[in-house]
């Protein structure tokens, strides 16, 4: 499913003044732990429906297969990715994903693959398909290749996560030098741990840096392509700007930025029930400011042409801008 969007209209949020109950629901503490409990009891029922068994699939991951709760192996891996010059801005902080410790600490890392099992399960359907996750990646990359004049050589996949953006960026271009790129040093443990395992046969491994999408560190105009999937909706305004200000200094002339993520004009969160909602933005601490974004705009003042805006599934859009 895909339709043009005019790039030119500031998107107003689709969430609407139900929104602004849901938001005074959430300021009640007791409110938001229950809100937050019952969001990922969901998740874990959803997951097993699609035959993801989320708590076996952990544990055997937080083991390696063996039989010690946490591997001791894993903190070799942490300290191997870490930045200790890295400074977390105040946003990430806070909790994310119904975590109190947010994005940092081993829990949150090794559920992600499970967790986007069971949240995209229901992108193309009322009912949960198996297939959904691989199915939302695609619709992404099919315009992406199709944006594209040549293919990128050098990747900048920007919120990489456990890198599974990265290792579907990877399939895709095979040739291209892929990085990823996170503020989760347990991200990227989790990561580095699952590239000979996931990154393509006969590909370039991928490379793991562990720094904020705002201050990557990177040399001036050393990418092609700069990707990211579903990074956005986790971001205050202020650190969206920064970041596609970034991107345009790190992309080389004729580069492209290319972001996938929600479509703040999808008419699914316009008609989504409060409950529901209350749901979702229990677990997403931002979405308000990313649903008013006019993010078309902004990529133009980072730098950028005028992008193309996509709708890529009932629920994402896909934004792509080239370098100006």
């Amino acid at each position: 499913m895909t339709s043009a969007l005019n790039p030119s209209t500031s998107n107003p949020s689709a969430l609407g003044p139900v929104s602004q109950l849901v938001n005074g629901i959430l300021s009640i503490k007791p409110l938001a732990q229950l809100a937050k409990s019952r969001a990922r009891s969901m998740m874990i029922k959803r997951a097993e429906l699609i035959g993801v068994y989320w708590p076996q699939e952990v544990a055997q991951l937080r083991s390696r297969g063996g039989q010690a709760e946490l591997s001791p192996e894993w903190e070799a891996e942490l300290a191997a990715v870490t930045n200790p010059d890295v400074v977390y801005p105040d946003y990430y902080l806070q909790s994310f994903h119904a975590y109190e410790e947010g994005n940092l600490g081993w829990e949150p890392a090794m559920e992600v693959e499970v967790a986007a099992y069971a949240v995209h399960s229901r992108v193309w359907s009322k009912q949960e398909i198996a297939d959904g996750d691989a199915r939302l990646r695609e619709s992404y990359h099919t315009l992406l290749k199709a944006a594209l004049p040549n293919p990128p050589k050098d990747i900048l996949d920007l919120g990489c996560s456990v890198g599974m953006s990265t290792f579907a960026l990877q399939q895709v271009f095979p040739d291209a030098q892929l990085l990823g790129l996170d503020l989760s040093p347990y991200f990227l443990a989790i990561a580095q741990y699952q590239t000979p395992r996931k990154h393509p046969a006969g590909s370039p491994a991928p490379q793991w840096l562990h720094a904020a999408a705002e201050q990557t560190g990177l040399p001036d105009a050393s990418v092609d392509l700069v990707s990211t999937h579903l990074l956005f909706h986790e971001l205050p305004q202020s650190a969206a700007i920064a970041i596609l200000q970034e991107a345009r200094r790190v992309l080389r002339p004729g580069g492209h930025l290319a972001i996938m993520d929600m479509n703040p004009q999808s008419d699914i969160y316009a008609q989504m029930p409060p409950y529901i909602l209350t749901l979702l933005k229990s677990t997403e601490p931002c979405l308000d400011d990313y649903f008013n974004l006019d993010l078309a705009q902004a990529i133009y003042d980072a730098g950028f042409t005028r992008p193309t805006i996509t709708s890529n599934t009932p629920r994402h859009r896909t934004v792509i801008a080239q370098v100006r």
